[in-house]
């Protein structure tokens, strides 16, 4: 058996309504199978005005505008039209990207049809809630999402050391890794440009502190603007230029009036605002992987980042950035100042992040979850049981 033997359904909370890091590496897989000879059908929510075209085949499924945050879906049944067109597609392996509504009754049909399902992780749910005032919820969120995990036949993670977080909470028996990957044509130090800069009214001898991504709390904004008014406090000559657009964006605007907003970019925009930047700063713990902290590194930069998930994969404290425990403020102030004050060690780090980033490419790491999906599928046809009807407290 090989890649053109395989049918793959795919379930989707978000495809390509909104764009995101996961939504983006679906695609991308997507892309990748079908290059392959592989048959892939994707499932769900649509909107009239996506981000961007879906890659494959999207089939619709039913769902809601999530309260307070309208932009997202909440898929919320499997219809009787999209069960028949699943069962007419035939696929012998379920690929789950999302434990809400739709994973679970896509899991369910799998477990109904003695078909194997995967799930990929592609962010850290039982995270969010602390970032509204909802800290409690946290180990009911994680019960939930183990009770989910423990039913598919494997799960694959992004960076092994969310990989590593996903066992100790007992998630799954088999944990595998799907990585991502990097488009050097895009992220390159090659397309900094100080003209685009002057632009934004930077001068060419300020240091340009970064953030890219969505702008959601959850993203740590407080954290990025408390270590930025450290900087302020302690005088230290620096600019701040934000990459993103969300439902954020006003609260953050207002926290760093003194900041550069330029909003969404993409492609070769997105490679060139990344590369103009003097170092990335992510303070988020919620990333599994963190494609803005590999793409900034693919495009020169240090980044300070917290110690979490993703990043602890991807920086090496001391040598492409620092890895800062999760909302020290001063200690990331401390690491900001360090790379504001010496070029040479951000030329160091950079060049250094720059190296290590060449080993991400998009192909190989797709690659890694077909062979995934053919062991899954190799398992069951040899007689391995999947995963228990009822998971293990």
């Amino acid at each position: 058996m090989d890649a053109t033997d395989l049918r793959i359904a795919l379930f989707s909370g978000n495809y390509n309504y909104v764009r995101d890091g996961a939504n983006q590496a679906l695609n991308r897989l997507v892309g990748y199978l079908l290059r392959q000879g592989a048959a892939v059908r994707v499932y769900s929510p649509t909107v009239d005005n996506p981000d961007f075209e879906p890659t494959g085949d999207l089939i619709h499924v039913p769902a809601l505008a999530l309260p307070g945050r309208a932009e997202y879906r909440a898929p919320i049944r499997l219809p009787g039209r999209v069960r028949r067109d699943i069962a007419q597609f035939a696929p012998n392996i379920f690929h789950i990207a999302s434990p809400e509504i739709l994973g679970h009754r896509a899991l369910s049909l799998a477990r109904s049809w003695n078909v194997p399902a995967i799930a990929s992780v592609h962010t850290r749910f039982e995270t969010y809630p602390r970032y509204y005032g909802l800290t409690f919820l946290e180990p009911l969120l994680v019960a939930i999402l183990r009770r989910f995990y423990r039913r598919c036949d494997a799960i694959f993670a992004p960076s092994e050391s969310m990989a590593q977080i996903l066992r100790e909470q007992r998630m799954s028996y088999d944990v595998g890794i799907w990585s991502r990957g990097i488009d050097r044509d895009i992220f390159d130090p090659r397309h900094r440009d100080l003209g685009w800069r002057q632009g934004h009214g930077i001068a060419d001898d300020e240091v340009v502190i970064g953030f890219v991504g969505r702008l959601v709390m959850e993203k740590g904004l407080d954290v990025y603007s408390d270590a930025i008014d450290s900087l302020e406090r302690r005088q230290v000559r620096h600019r701040v230029l934000v990459i993103g657009e969300g439902p954020a964006r006003d609260w953050f605007e207002k926290r760093l009036p003194q900041g550069v907003f330029v909003g969404f970019q993409k492609g070769p925009d997105l490679g060139r605002a990344v590369a103009s930047l003097d170092m990335l700063f992510n303070p988020s713990v919620t990333e599994t992987f963190g494609n803005v902290t590999l793409e900034a590194m693919a495009a020169g930069l240090p980044v300070i980042a917290a110690k979490a998930t993703g990043s602890e994969s991807l920086v090496e404290d001391g040598v492409t950035g620092r890895l800062i425990r999760p909302g020290a403020i001063e200690a990331f102030a401390d690491a900001l100042q360090h790379y504001c004050e010496n070029k040479g060690a951000r030329e160091a780090a950079g060049a250094a992040g720059c190296a290590a980033s060449e080993r991400y490419g998009w192909d190989q790491v797709n690659q890694a979850l077909v062979d995934g999906y053919l062991r899954v599928i190799r398992q069951r046809a040899e007689g391995v049981q999947g995963p228990p009807r009822s998971p293990v407290p």
